[in-house]
């Protein structure tokens, strides 16, 4: 009984000790945008919650237009993880529970793109978007993210494991089609792992610097990390002010992950009841 005391115990301070280290990066980024910045480069440093939290926040939205590269930001995230979700589930559902020629040998051409960096990709992106007209339009950011190689074999391996051949063959017998299949059989089963790909999608997107850096043209139409890096000054930075705005875009992402973890037990949670 002792031995098993020791153990539950040592395990809760592990646990607290990883939620201490978890959460002290965002307690800080709190610290930081609600103190000066000299307050911030003080020595010993401060680790309690200043008093500047909404003059910082008030520079944020003096300086930049925070709330339309938000918006901006929203709608692209929102729309590349629904095409996310469709396209990288129906397309893992058929790798995963359809026989076809060519499936092995497509699957390992779709892991093999695994092996190739994504700044390779983005000359040949930009290019032939140019070629559509698509450059500093909403559909640059959205359509070249409509399906990815993470997603659906994050989403093949699930539907591999989570859905039994015998629904599959019971769809079948009762004259259901792909789609069908697809939808009453596959998407109730596959919701836990459809909650973790959009939550890391949704978060990919609106912490992509780079592609929307490159295809906005638009001063006025930013996405919310470019428009952020207008925050830094050319001959000094008021670090505090950047803060307050790098706070200010995390908290939307709490959010999202706060509503998609809470999908992503109960579904956990609900399959683990049946089995």
């Amino acid at each position: 009984m002792r031995t098993e005391r020791v153990r539950t115990v040592v395990g809760h301070v592990v646990l607290m000790f990883g939620v201490v280290v978890s959460i002290f990066p965002f307690y800080w980024m709190l610290v930081m945008a609600s103190n000066t910045t000299p307050d911030i480069f003080a020595y010993p440093p401060k680790l309690v919650v200043g008093s500047h939290l909404f003059e910082n926040m008030g520079h944020v939205l003096d300086n930049i237009d925070f709330f339309g590269a938000m918006l901006i930001t929203l709608v692209a995230s929102l729309g590349v993880t629904v095409l996310v979700l469709f396209f990288d589930s129906l397309a893992a559902f058929a790798f995963a529970k359809y026989e076809f020629p060519g499936r092995d040998m497509l699957f390992g051409v779709l892991l093999a793109t695994f092996m190739i960096p994504t700044q390779l990709a983005l000359v040949p992106q930009f290019v032939t978007l140019a070629e559509f007209g698509w450059i500093g339009s909403l559909k640059a950011l959205i359509i070249p993210g409509a399906a990815n190689a993470f997603g659906i074999f994050w989403m093949r391996q699930y539907a591999k494991g989570a859905i039994p051949d015998e629904l599959i063959s019971a769809a079948k017998v009762d004259g259901a089609g792909f789609f069908r299949q697809y939808l009453t059989v596959g998407l109730p089963v596959l919701r836990p792992g459809l909650a973790f790909l959009g939550i890391f999608t949704f978060i990919n997107v609106w912490n992509d610097y780079l592609w929307p850096l490159i295809v906005m043209t638009d001063p006025n139409k930013l996405t919310l990390q470019v428009a952020l890096q207008q925050l830094n000054g050319v001959y000094g930075t008021d670090y505090s002010m950047v803060m307050a705005g790098a706070l200010m875009s995390v908290i939307p992402l709490i959010g999202v992950f706060i509503i998609g973890g809470r999908h992503f037990i109960a579904d956990i949670a609900a399959g683990a009841m049946k089995f």
